[in-house]
């Protein structure tokens, strides 16, 4: 691929950037005013959102060829530091909710490799996959099952470590991006059709198991109680008294009492705790309704809707990008669904932020680092678009 930067602007991908950027200071803005605090949420996302597009900026210089040859050795790196964090003592890396995924810098605050290496394996899996196809021109049965075993090697190295802090939500979306991208990745359907009626009944046997038994499903499965309590709370969150069940209680409260416009800035009523960063949904609800809830949601949909579009057309130039551009795709679509699902009742409650809208550095700066890339891959369109053309 051409190593020089357009000269044109990525119009579409700004303007999403900038509606994704309005909507999350905005909805914290509203939120802030509504339950003050010492933390200055609206001003430290802005800033997350400034040094986003530094990074942003910065990853233009790379293109796909440079990116792909550096892949694994980037998910090299995001596998290290996830295995630092879980060694690092007390001081470094504080457990937080009962779960030690955090590390602790003095003066910027708090930093969950996690929400990175969702980055780093999504290249990776990009990469392994594009270098099979390279390999295995001719692929059978043999060749899927020698790329299946790589992508699940590549993913359960991360997964491993995470569930070891623990962080169940995570792990999960790793696994559906790993899921999506196997699906994909051209592997025999009789394969993938085995594997996924395994794990159906594996999930299916599990759920019914808690609902039924919680108490024996504690010492079956490899659970936390919370865990378990978030599952009951999401089959009957009027009968539970946890944390969780409050929290969606309080959540349909919000979102059902905005109505179809909401009830405008600087005047919500209902107080959802941590509302900044899993329940920013709840918050939008309430203040501006069915009509602000469906524009948000369009905005996600646009945004896969682009992903999908950039990832077909540059799958014949470069296969890695292109797989990239789903398995982002994969992860926006996922984080989207398990939030505003939760904050609705469709999906038990995790610590699964709203990308791009709910608060945190970590995931904020994370996904515009894989915006990064994608913008990346739109340039080199629009670089041999206009070499095809004669620009």
């Amino acid at each position: 691929m051409e190593k020089g930067n357009s000269g044109r602007l990525q119009v579409d991908l700004i303007f999403i950037f900038l509606l994704f950027m309005g909507t999350s200071l905005v909805s914290l803005y509203n939120m802030q005013n509504f339950s003050p605090g010492d933390e200055d949420f609206l001003v430290k996302q802005l800033v997350w959102y400034a040094v986003g597009a530094v990074l942003i900026a910065l990853i233009r210089v790379f293109d796909l060829n440079q990116m792909y040859m550096i892949s694994f050795y980037a998910y090299l790196f995001g596998v290290f530091v996830l295995a630092i964090l879980l060694v690092s003592p007390e001081g470094i890396a504080k457990t937080i909710y009962g779960a030690k995924s955090w590390f602790t810098l003095p003066g910027f605050g708090t930093l969950q490799p996690s929400e990175f290496t969702k980055i780093t394996t999504i290249m990776c899996l990009a990469s392994a996959i594009s270098r099979h196809k390279e390999k295995y021109v001719n692929k059978d049965v043999k060749s899927d099952f020698i790329l299946l075993f790589k992508l699940i090697v590549i993913v359960a190295v991360p997964v491993g470590l995470i569930m070891l802090q623990p962080d169940f939500g995570t792990s999960m979306v790793y696994l559906v991006i790993f899921s999506f991208m196997v699906l994909l990745s051209g592997i025999n359907w009789k394969i993938l059709f085995t594997i996924i009626a395994s794990l159906a009944i594996i999930a299916g046997g599990s759920l019914a198991l808690i609902v039924k038994y919680p108490d024996q499903a504690k010492e079956i499965l490899p659970i936390k109680e919370y865990q378990v309590d978030r599952i009951m709370t999401w089959f009957g969150p009027e009968e539970e008294t946890t944390a969780e069940s409050y929290q969606i209680t309080k959540s349909f409260s919000a979102i059902g009492s905005g109505q179809l416009f909401g009830k405008g800035l600087n005047e919500l009523q209902v107080f959802i705790p941590e509302a900044q960063t899993d329940f920013i949904f709840s918050i939008i609800g309430e203040s501006f309704g069915f009509v602000g809830s469906s524009f948000v949601i369009f905005l996600y949909f646009f945004l896969i809707y682009k992903l999908v579009s950039i990832g077909l057309k540059i799958y014949g130039t470069s296969p890695f990008g292109a797989y990239f551009c789903f398995g982002y795709m994969a992860m926006i679509a996922v984080h989207t669904f398990q939030n505003i699902g939760m904050t609705i009742g469709i999906m038990p409650i995790t610590g699964i932020p709203l990308l791009l809208i709910s608060y945190g550095g970590s995931s904020v700066l994370a996904t515009l680092i894989g915006f990064g890339v994608i913008y990346r891959v739109s340039e080199e369109i629009t670089n041999s678009e206009g070499y095809m053309f004669g620009r």
